[in-house]
Formats: C-alpha cells, structure tokens, sequence
C-alpha cells in the first residue's frame, strides 16, 4: 500500500497556513473538517460568476448547472452507486428527518422500525418520533460496558413486521466501525431495508455504498472537507417506493424527490471539489482504475495512516486510571474519534487544552443517549479528540503532551 504524503495532503488545506491557526493542533474534527483547496475555489468561482439559477439558456446558467450535475455524477461514481441514486441537502439530520416523513405514509400501524442508542441523535430521534403514529420502535442497545453494538442481537428484533433498521457506520462517541455488509445482510433476509449513517466514518474516506448494499447512506460534506450540504444514497427501488416529499412535478426525478426545497445551487456546485481533491490524492499517489477503485485506494491510504496514528493515543489513555476511554481500544476497527469519560465536565478540559494548542471538543455531541447507556452523565459529557488523515505525527505528539499535563 502507497504511504500517505502528509505534507502534499495538508498542502491542499489553506487553514494550515493561516497565521490564525499557526501552531494549533485540530483535534475537534468530528464536528466539521477543514475544507479542501478545490472547494474553495469552485464556491469562489461560482459566487463571483455563476450565482444564477441554473440551467437556464444563457452561459453562466449553463455552466451552474453542468457544475451542479458534475458534483453529483463524480461523487456518485466514488460511492459505487447511480448518479441519481445520490442528492443533496441542507444536512444530514433534515435529510433524516425528510425520510421519516416519507416512511410514516408509507408504514402502517404495528410495523416497526429498528434503532440503536449508539446513534447521533438524527439517525434515531426522527425515527423515534414515529412512535406517536403507531409505528412500533425497537431498540437495539449497545454493550454499557463497551458501547459495541452486538449483531447477533440485531436478529432477536427482527421479524416480519420490521421495515426498516437504522444504525450508524460508526458512532460519533464509541468509534467503532460496525460491519455494514453483516448488518445489511441481516436485515435484508429479514425483509428490511437499512439506512446507515456515515456522517462519522465517510471522513475518513468514502465508502463503496454500492458494494456494501446499503439501501440509504448518509453523510455530510462539511464533515468531508467540503461545503455545508449533507449527501443522501437513495437506492433506486426504495426511492421509487416511497412516497415523494417534493413538489408534486419533481416526483419522477429520484434525487429531488425527498428534497422538498430547492438546493443550494452554489453548495451543490462546490462539492465537485471534494471529488477534485480525492482524485488529486489518488494521481499524487499513483492510484489508478475507475472512479469507484481510485476512491477505495484513497480510503484505504487514509486509514492505515490514521490508524497508525491512532494506537499511540488509545494505549496513553487505556493505561490511565483515572479516565475511562469509550469504545475499543486498539486501532483497527474504529474510527480516530476518541471519546474520554474525565469525571468532571469535559468542556472544562478543552478549555484547559486550548493554551497548549490543542483544539478539541467536549459535550454531549447529540450522541446523549449513547453516553447514558454507558453510563456517562451527558450534562459532564465526555472530551472528544477526533481527528483525520491530514493530522500529522507531530500533532499526536503534541496532544499526548498536552494530556499529561492537563490529566
């Protein structure tokens, strides 16, 4: 496996050379990446010489649009998936919240939908809510002690009444990459479709949707160095199934149909440029074939350089008795989003880590119910330090240092 150039990576990153940033380590990842150069530059461009709306029969309009199309087609290929199997919009918990509209017309009384309590709260609160119109919810409940969630107890909720089961790739707070394929599979013998949020894996490099055979697959772009739009898989059947959530003449396009406002033309246009930057990392390093194998070679060079910056972190914090790290504890098979249980207000430490250059976050991070499961007070939270494929060596090296004099 080709290793990761670091220093061509955070080259394509304005914010390492701001003055404002200079000598910070960024370690608060998980609520949103730094943006791309190609990004930038496309919403630039499209702000100064394309705000109109698209495809209308003049030049700038033309060039909106094609821009737009371009975003979709590009991404959607990476993703393994059709070019109208993937929309956009404003984020990921609208998106979410959208849908369960779409399954409360669809479903009928005493059917039931599946969720966890490792979720963040928009891949499990929507769904919950549809208890009020007599949809039965079943949850699947994570290990207290591990936050894992266990598969085998996936099949005990299944039956014929089941339509759909909602669980994350990985969770914002435990960090461990659940087997989507296993999952999917599972539900799909059961007669269930999925919806998966990817919103804290797809960061660290885009899955093939389409190999994994995810019925609905959702994430943020602002969380994948992008703009703020949050990106929706819809699989062909189910979408033709549901009912539309969109203007009435927008039911026979799959990707407007459950996007009930028009999209944000300059956003959509600018997510071209998280495929600009994947394919510039994939020719930098040499990575060939179609669209769908660049993007998995990528992914893969993303994750061995995270992990290898990963095991140093979770071994300091295992060996501290004094705090308790959520999730496993070695490297491969989580995401570097490390949650910590300091026993005392985790934004407090945060805030103690801030003169040392650390940026991290502390809180609940809308994943509340997954810290009460494992018995973490969600008002004293937890210290998250998440961080991506362009954090460096000596970045780690900074944070540990940090740690033991705040810890």
């Amino acid at each position: 496996m080709t290793t990761l150039d670091i220093d061509f990576v955070r080259a394509q990153f304005p914010a390492f050379a701001e003055s404002s940033l200079r000598g910070q380590a960024f370690f608060e990842n998980a609520g949103g990446s730094f943006t791309c150069q190609p990004v930038i530059d496309r919403l630039t461009r499209f702000y100064r010489s394309r705000k109109v709306q698209p495809y209308g029969p003049y030049e700038a309009s033309r060039l909106a649009g094609e821009e737009m199309d371009e975003a979709r087609a590009r991404l959607a290929a990476m993703l393994g998936v059709k070019t109208d199997e993937l929309s956009f919009g404003p984020s990921t918990t609208q998106n979410a919240y959208v849908l369960a509209q779409a399954f409360r017309q669809w479903m009928s009384p005493g059917e039931a939908i599946v969720v966890t309590n490792q979720d963040h709260e928009a891949n499990t609160g929507p769904w919950r809510r549809l208890a009020d119109e007599g949809i039965e919810i079943r949850e699947w409940a994570i290990d207290p002690e591990t936050g894992h969630l266990n598969p085998e107890d996936l099949a005990e909720l299944l039956d014929e009444n089941v339509r759909l089961v909602c669980f994350p790739h990985c969770s914002n707070v435990v960090g461990e990459v659940n087997p989507v394929v296993e999952i999917t599979a599972t539900a799909h013998a059961a007669g269930a479709f999925v919806c998966v949020d990817g919103v804290s894996y797809a960061p660290h490099g885009l899955p093939n949707v389409g190999e994994m055979g995810a019925d609905i697959y959702l994430f943020s772009a602002y969380k994948t160095y992008g703009p703020h739009q949050g990106l929706m898989v819809m699989r062909k059947s189910l979408g033709e199934m549901l009912p539309n959530q969109a203007h009435f003449f927008n039911a026979d396009t799959l990707y407007k149909r459950f996007t009930p406002a028009g999209p944000d033309h300059a956003q959509v246009a600018a997510s071209a440029g998280m495929a600009d930057y994947f394919d510039a990392l994939a020719d930098h390093h040499g990575i060939t074939g179609d669209a769908a194998a660049r993007a998995g070679g990528v992914h893969a060079m993303m994750r061995a350089h995270e992990t290898e910056l990963l095991q140093p972190l979770l071994d300091w914090l295992a060996a501290r008795n004094t705090v308790r790290l959520l999730g496993p504890r070695s490297a491969q098979g989580r995401a570097p989003t490390v949650a910590v249980d300091v026993g005392r207000p985790a934004l407090e430490v945060a805030r103690e880590l801030a003169p040392h250059g650390i940026m991290a976050g502390g809180g609940d991070f809308y994943a509340r119910r997954a810290l009460q499961a494992m018995g973490v007070d969600p008002e004293r939270g937890a210290l998250r330090l998440s961080f991506v494929h362009y954090t460096s060596k000596a970045e780690i090296d900074r944070l540990l240092g940090a740690l033991e004099k705040t810890l």
